[in-house]
């Protein structure tokens, strides 16, 4: 797969749209082989690679900086998890699971407000088909509202417990070394070819749908 190609919009589709699941790759793995980018096309394609390829990983190590760098500041480590989840609801893998376990949950207290919670009839397109970009749903409100309730009570929770430089300088710093992290780690075969995997599985998708 050409990740020279591959422009930012494809990237934040492909992160919305994989298994939230997946399991972080091996410390031995992810702390291995480093080398300078040749020219920028080879920068270039190495960070959308491994940005891809290592999305758990760096997930957790810009959370794990977060919490150290609000370690004496506990409204700023709750802060960071709010935020964390907020930003877990874009990918569609966690939004769905979320809102089944929650409904499943509801179901055995209260089946009445469980079937409350139950989204919006799918729109059907032309041929009788639903619609295969349709907008998801958590406990039969529109994503967006959960993200920005998250996001809105982290935000709350930072400037209450810190100062804006600090959130900004920590928040940098997580980014800062993931940037780094993605730009010099050499993109392994493994990786090569589990890329080639999740473009099978795509495709195949696409394919039953027809």
């Amino acid at each position: 797969m050409d990740w020279g190609n591959v422009t930012a919009e494809d990237l934040v589709n492909a992160l919305r749209e994989v298994d939230w699941s997946t399991s972080p790759r091996p410390l031995a793995e992810f702390f291995s082989r480093f080398s300078l980018p040749r020219s920028f096309s080879r920068w270039n394609s190495r960070l959308k690679c491994n940005l891809y390829y290592f999305r758990t990983n760096y997930f957790l190590m810009i959370l794990l900086v977060l919490g150290i760098g609000f370690l004496k500041r506990p409204l700023a480590v709750v802060a960071a998890i709010l935020t964390g989840i907020s930003v877990a609801f874009l990918n569609d893998s966690f939004a769905v699971t979320f809102n089944e376990r929650v409904t499943r949950t509801v179901r055995q207290f209260s089946p009445h407000l469980a079937a409350k919670m139950r989204p919006p009839i799918t729109p059907v397109i032309r041929g009788g088909r639903p619609s295969s970009k349709r907008a998801i749903h958590i406990c039969g409100k529109p994503r967006w509202m959960f993200v920005f309730f998250f996001l809105a009570g982290g935000c709350f929770l930072w400037f209450t417990s810190c100062s804006l430089l600090t959130v900004l300088l920590v928040f940098a710093g997580g980014l800062l070394a993931t940037i780094l992290h993605a730009s010099f780690r050499t993109p392994n075969l493994k990786a090569r070819l589990n890329t080639y995997r999740e473009e099978f599985r795509a495709v195949w998708r696409n394919y039953s749908d027809l």
